[in-house]
């Protein structure tokens, strides 16, 4: 690809995803969909114009969206929030996971695609969007809502096992030739993991001495080098880079320059975030996708019953009322990056064809239903039968706050 044509492409990318989602925008739908629909539009798989012809043209673009997208999440990690969340929360977020990823390995061993097939469905299932989650949050002037502690909660819990699947999940998908090898790499990626933690602990102090006096222009040209360098360094001792750069936002969330880096990423992780979901979108087949419909739809439905298990037992643990379970299980239904993130490692991995367009399909249809579930929760209460979860006079209400377990 010409230097012409790699500009004319990467703009009418950022272009193509802008005026799409502004569009559906004012519809109530999140942007990460659209931004893979815009992908899809003016990709090689569907007629009309095509921005370019081979999407892995473009994947130092992608890699660095998926850099930035992590390290934003990890960013917002915080240890310390979990720790202040007490034990039912804890426990809200391992019924959360225990249901949404063992449900999904399940559906993805009975899909009989393949073991290390299966594993990643399982993660594409069973982790919601940080990133949408938060926003329909906001969008929905549900914040200070007393469940909403818990979702943001059984968010984090969700960031934290992210980062152990994914240093179990790469010796996998490495196609390690023996239990002893893949040990061996699951070793050096916990090792990483260990040490990253560590200094994402006890290294804020050093961050800040470095990175402290620098002016935002070179605070920016820091915290990107140290993002992107982190990232190369867990792909090198056979980590994800995604998981490197979230590891290495931990570490920088930690440090007194947190507040000033939060504020100068945020351009840059929607820019090239966007770019990420667009090129994701490039390579859809829509003849693949239609292959999965079923399987998609029954994916789709087998989430919306798990999630609301998980909102009634969370509900139940913490005195919540009917209603405060329906809009847990319904706020944390939507997927979105970190299952893309699993779609594009199994493409990599060279895993069976059908995963991608198979999890395309269930991140676009979930990334529909849940924003509009989530602005009618109130009509969906009859979701969740009383006699799971009571409308209890004596629960706790609604404008009372959540004490910590």
């Amino acid at each position: 690809m010409s230097s012409g044509h790699a500009l004319l492409a990467v703009g009418g990318a950022f272009l193509a995803a802008g005026v799409i989602a502004r569009a559906g925008a004012r519809i109530g739908l999140p942007t990460i969909p659209l931004f893979m629909l815009a992908g899809f539009v003016f990709g090689p798989n569907t007629p009309g114009l095509s921005l370019v012809d081979d999407p892995a043209e473009l994947g130092v673009l992608a890699g660095l969206g998926l850099v930035f997208l992590l390290f934003y999440l990890g960013l917002e990690f915080s240890l310390d929030d979990l720790a202040k969340g007490g034990r039912k929360l804890v426990w809200s977020g391992l019924v959360y996971l225990v249901l949404n990823i063992g449900g999904g390995l399940g559906f993805g061993f009975l899909l009989g695609w393949g073991t290390r097939e299966a594993l990643v469905i399982a993660g594409a299932i069973g982790i919601s969007s940080s990133a949408i989650v938060t926003k329909l949050l906001l969008e929905s002037r549900r914040m200070n809502n007393p469940e909403s502690r818990l979702i943001m909660g059984i968010i984090v819990i969700e960031d934290l096992f992210l980062a152990l699947y994914l240093a179990l999940l790469q010796p996998v998908l490495s196609g390690a030739g023996s239990f002893g090898s893949a040990m061996a790499d699951f070793g050096k990626a916990f090792a990483f993991l260990i040490v990253m933690a560590a200094l994402a602990r006890w290294g804020g102090r050093v961050v800040s001495k470095l990175f402290g006096s620098a002016d935002d222009e070179l605070l920016t040209v820091c915290f990107v080098g140290v993002a992107v360098m982190g990232a190369a360094v867990a792909e090198e001792v056979g980590v994800s880079d995604a998981i490197g750069a979230f590891m290495v936002g931990m570490m920088l969330g930690g440090s007194k320059v947190a507040p000033r880096i939060h504020k100068l990423v945020l351009p840059l992780r929607d820019a090239f975030g966007a770019l990420f979901f667009f090129i994701f979108g490039l390579g859809i087949d829509p003849n693949a996708v239609g292959s999965v419909a079923v399987p998609v739809l029954i994916a789709v439905a087998l989430t919306i019953v798990l999630n609301l298990g998980a909102g009634a037992l969370a509900a139940r643990l913490n005195g919540f009322d009917r209603q405060a379970g329906v809009n847990i299980g319904l706020t944390v239904l939507t997927r979105g990056e970190f299952s893309l993130v699993l779609a594009a490692m199994a493409t990599a991995a060279g895993l069976d064809s059908r995963v991608a367009p198979f999890v395309a399909g269930y991140v676009l249809l979930l990334a529909v239903i849940g924003p509009i579930a989530v602005i009618r929760s109130e009509k969906l209460t009859w979701l969740l039968p009383a006699s799971i979860v009571r409308d209890d006079p004596t629960s706790r209400g609604r404008d009372e706050p959540v004490r910590a377990g």
